[in-house]
C-alpha cells in the first residue's frame, strides 16, 4: 500500500521466512543484499529492497521470492497494484498474468521446453508488449537456477523434452514499450531502456505423467 518502503516489506518477508524454518534464497546470492526482489514500476528485475523506495499510489511492484527448506529451493514472481492503475497498467499485469498460463498448458510430458515459449509469444504478440529476453525461466531443485532454461519466446519443438519429475520455473516478463532493458550501477538494478512499466509474473511446476502440478500456488489460488 502507499507509503511503505520496499526495506520494509523485505523484512516482513524475511522473518516469515525464517519463521516457517526456511531461509532465503536470494539473500547473499552472488552478492544480493536483500531477502527479496522488490521492483517498483520500470524495474523489470532484481530490485534491491531499500528504504528510499517507498510506495505510492498508482505505482505497481514486483515481488520475487526465492525460499530454501530442507535441501531444496522454491521460487516465484507477482506483480502487484499499489492502490488505483491506469487502465493501460492494468492490462499489461492481466495479460502478463495470462501469458503465463497460456505457456503452462504446454507443460506435459512429450511436449518440448520451447512449447512453452512459442505458446508465450504467440499469445502476447498481438498486445505489442515488448518481451524480455535477456531473463528466462530455468530449471530449479537443488540450485536455485539450474537447467532447463525457459525463454518467452522461440519456435517450437526445440530443447529438453519434457518428463514426468522436472520441476522448473515459468516467468514471463512483459514491458509497456520496449522489450530492451539495462542494468542500473548497482549491477542487479534492471529497468526498462524506455522506463515504461514491466510486469512478471512466475510459478514453479513439476511435470506429472499427465501434464504439470503448480508448486508456488497460494491458498487463495
Amino acid at each position: 500500500k502507499p507509503g511503505v518502503s520496499t526495506h520494509h516489506l523485505d523484512q516482513l518477508a524475511e522473518k516469515f521466512i525464517l519463521n516457517l524454518g526456511a531461509t532465503p534464497s536470494f539473500k547473499g546470492y552472488h552478492g544480493f543484499p536483500g531477502s527479496i526482489c522488490a521492483s517498483i514500476n520500470e524495474v523489470v528485475v532484481h530490485g534491491i529492497p531499500s528504504l528510499k523506495h517507498v510506495l505510492k499510489e498508482g505505482d505497481i511492484i514486483t515481488l520475487d521470492f526465492g525460499v530454501y527448506y530442507k535441501g531444496y529451493h522454491a521460487d516465484s514472481a507477482t506483480t502487484y497494484p499499489v492502490g488505483n492503475i491506469s487502465l493501460e497498467v492494468k492490462q499489461l499485469l492481466e495479460v502478463t498474468e495470462k501469458a503465463l498460463y497460456v505457456g503452462l498448458e504446454q507443460a506435459k510430458p512429450g511436449n518440448y521446453v520451447s512449447d512453452i515459449s512459442h505458446a508465450i509469444e504467440t499469445f502476447v504478440k498481438p498486445y505489442g508488449y515488448g518481451i524480455v529476453e535477456e531473463f528466462t525461466g530455468h530449471g530449479i531443485g537443488r540450485e536455485l537456477h539450474e537447467a532447463p532454461y525457459v525463454p518467452n519466446f522461440g519456435k517450437p519443438k526445440q530443447g529438453p523434452i519434457l518428463k514426468p519429475g522436472m520441476t522448473f520455473c515459468v516467468e514471463p516478463m512483459l514491458n509497456l514499450g520496449t522489450k530492451r532493458v539495462r542494468i542500473l550501477e548497482d549491477n542487479w538494478t534492471t529497468i526498462t531502456a524506455d522506463h515504461k512499466p514491466s510486469a512478471h509474473f512466475e510459478h514453479m511446476i513439476v511435470i506429472t505423467e499427465t501434464g504439470f502440478d503448480i508448486l508456488t500456488k497460494s491458498e487463495k489460488e
